[in-house]
């Protein structure tokens, strides 16, 4: 059955004292929602805010992960690692990760393979960059991300996976998606998961939109039929505004 998801991707920001400022904030605004709530804070603050919401509706995720096991692999942290603070959740295939680290979908074909494998469930990021929107081609990279990542996987794995559209060009621009625009793609997506695994599949996947939601337009997103819920990064870092987007279901 298809939940509703609103997280918060914090990226490469707040120390440890801001941090700490941010969950009591956030603990003060979020004490039920209709949505599941998830935070994504930097590695070094994970244990940490994972003690520090043990008691409270907000699940910390972490924002990558490598695909080995362990190794020689200096600055990256495996699935195991991530457990044994407590994570259960992993955000793989971010556009900034794909733009700045040249991640591909083989590689995040390998580091899903990790993460089911340690029964984690993950959070799944794709989506088309403006030349591919204004060349019409946002179907097929959206389609061939989906397909070269994540079909070689079991029906049933994808019990463990929650799907995130990013459109690249809406993503720190101050441009968004229009809902019709979000819905659109959300269908399709739903389609191609269709076609390789049947409509239980498709109509059970959680699919979010990642692309400058606010709280002036999260109500209108998530009101439409395919949209289940947000990625959020700015506004995740201000706990007024991603309450109210958490509250607009």
């Amino acid at each position: 059955m298809r939940k509703h998801i609103v997280a918060g991707n914090w990226k490469m920001n707040n120390d440890l004292a801001q941090t700490e400022t941010l969950i009591s904030e956030l603990k003060k605004q979020i004490k039920t929602s209709d949505a599941e709530v998830m935070i994504a804070p930097s590695f070094t603050n994970l244990w940490h805010t994972f003690e520090a919401t043990r008691n409270d509706d907000i699940e910390v995720v972490a924002q990558n992960m490598h695909f080995a096991e362990n190794g020689a692999y200096t600055g990256e942290v495996s699935a195991s690692m991530l457990k044994s603070v407590g994570i259960q959740t992993v955000i793989l295939g971010h556009s900034e990760r794909r733009a700045y680290y040249n991640e591909t979908d083989e590689s995040l074909a390998k580091k899903v393979d990790a993460a089911l494998a340690h029964d984690m469930r993950i959070i799944f990021c794709f989506g088309e960059e403006l030349a591919d929107r204004k060349a019409g081609n946002e179907e097929s990279v959206v389609e061939s991300q989906i397909k070269n990542a994540l079909f070689h996987l079991e029906a049933l794995t994808f019990k463990n996976i929650v799907l995130a559209y990013e459109p690249v060009w809406a993503i720190g621009t101050g441009e968004t998606a229009s809902p019709e625009q979000a819905q659109d793609m959300h269908a399709f997506i739903r389609k191609t998961l269709e076609s390789k695994y049947g409509n239980v599949v498709a109509d059970d996947m959680t699919i979010l939109y990642g692309g400058s939601v606010k709280p002036a337009n999260a109500k209108e997103i998530f009101g439409k039929p395919d949209v289940d819920g947000g990625l959020i990064g700015g506004a995740a870092l201000k706990a007024e505004d991603f309450y109210a987007i958490v509250n607009a279901f």
